[in-house]
C-alpha cells in the first residue's frame, strides 16, 4: 500500500479552492493507497513517511517562492517528489519563458524589468505586466499606451515588493479563440480546456481576477499538440515529469504559442474532465510504485 500526499495549501478560514483535491483523494483510497492532503508548510509533516509528494494545489506559493524552493528542495532529499525540485525552481521563475524561446520554442514575446531598470514600455500596441512570480492573474494588468502613468505606478509597487516585472504584448486573439491548456499527465496528454480572456479593460493590477473565465473541454490541434510537446522536450536537463500543463494562444500570424508552462501546481481541471480521474490515478501509483 503506497502512501502518497497530495501537498496544498492552508486556505482557512476559507474552504480549499481545489475542487479536484477531494476527488482524487477519494480516488487513490479506492485503488488501494494511504492519500492524504498535507499542507506544503505544515512544520509537522513527515515528508519521509511517504513514498512521493505530489505537488497539487499549493496556491499560495507565489507569494512566497524562496520559501516554497527551500520546502521543495528539502523534501525532495527526503522522498520521491513530484515534480522534482529542480523543475520547482525552474519553474516558479516566470524568466523561463525566455529559456524557452532560446531553445525555439515559440512564446508569446516577453521582456524583463528588474527593479532598478528603466521602466521601458511599449508605446504604439496594448500590452500586459505581471510578475515573473505569481499565479491566478495577480500583480497582472493590460495597458494601453495612453495608460503608461498607471503602468509605471503598477511596476514601481511590484519593484518595491522585490518583484522583477515582465512586459508582453497582449495577445488579441485570446479575445476570440482563448487560451488553451493542455495538460500532460504521466507523460501523455490528458485533456485540453479552453478559457476566455482573464484581463479585462481597465481592471487595476491588484483587483480581484477570475483566473479561469468560462472554462470548456477543448480539443487541441496537431499543431497545438507541437508546440506543448516541443515546450516540455526544451526543459532544462529532460527531467521525468509527472504532470505539465502547457498554456496557448495565437499569435498575430494564427499560429499557437506559448504563454506559460505550468510545472509546479497548475489546476487539472478534472471536475471538467472526469473521465480522466482514473488516468491521474494510475500515473500516481506508478509514479509511488504501486
Amino acid at each position: 500500500m503506497p502512501r502518497i500526499a497530495l501537498a496544498t495549501y492552508d486556505s482557512r478560514p476559507e474552504p480549499n479552492r481545489d475542487r479536484d483535491l477531494p476527488v482524487l483523494l477519494a480516488a487513490l483510497r479506492e485503488a488501494g493507497a494511504e492519500a492524504d492532503a498535507v499542507c506544503w508548510d505544515d512544520t509537522e509533516a513527515d515528508w519521509a513517511a511517504y513514498d512521493l509528494v505530489v505537488i497539487r494545489s499549493t496556491w499560495d506559493y507565489s507569494w512566497r517562492a524562496a520559501e516554497f524552493v527551500a520546502w521543495a528542495h528539502k523534501c525532495g532529499t527526503v522522498t520521491r517528489l513530484a515534480n522534482p525540485a529542480e523543475v520547482v525552481r525552474w519553474n516558479t521563475d516566470k524568466r523561463y519563458v525566455g529559456d524557452l524561446a532560446a531553445a525555439g520554442v515559440p512564446v508569446v514575446p516577453t521582456r524583463y524589468l528588474a527593479p532598478g531598470d528603466a521602466p521601458g514600455l511599449p508605446e504604439d500596441h496594448e500590452y500586459v505586466v505581471k510578475p515573473t512570480s505569481g499565479a491566478g492573474a495577480r500583480y497582472a494588468a493590460r495597458y494601453t499606451p495612453g495608460q503608461r502613468e498607471e503602468a509605471v505606478r503598477h511596476l514601481a509597487r511590484m519593484h518595491e515588493e522585490g518583484f522583477t516585472a515582465m512586459v508582453q504584448p497582449y495577445m488579441r486573439a485570446i479575445d476570440t479563440g482563448g487560451e488553451r491548456a493542455l495538460q500532460f499527465f504521466g507523460g501523455r496528454l490528458l485533456h485540453a480546456s479552453r478559457k476566455r480572456a482573464v484581463l479585462q479593460p481597465g481592471a487595476a493590477y491588484d483587483a480581484d481576477k477570475v483566473p479561469h473565465p468560462d472554462l470548456e473541454p477543448w480539443t487541441p490541434t496537431p499543431a497545438e499538440l507541437a508546440v506543448a510537446e516541443r515546450a516540455l522536450a526544451s526543459v532544462p536537463d529532460a527531467p521525468e515529469l509527472l504532470y505539465a500543463r502547457v498554456d496557448l494562444v495565437d499569435g498575430d500570424d494564427g499560429e499557437p504559442r506559448v504563454m506559460e508552462l505550468e510545472l509546479v501546481e497548475p489546476n487539472l481541471f478534472l471536475f471538467l474532465h472526469p473521465g480522466s480521474v482514473e488516468k491521474v490515478v494510475a500515473a500516481v501509483l506508478e509514479a509511488a510504485g504501486g
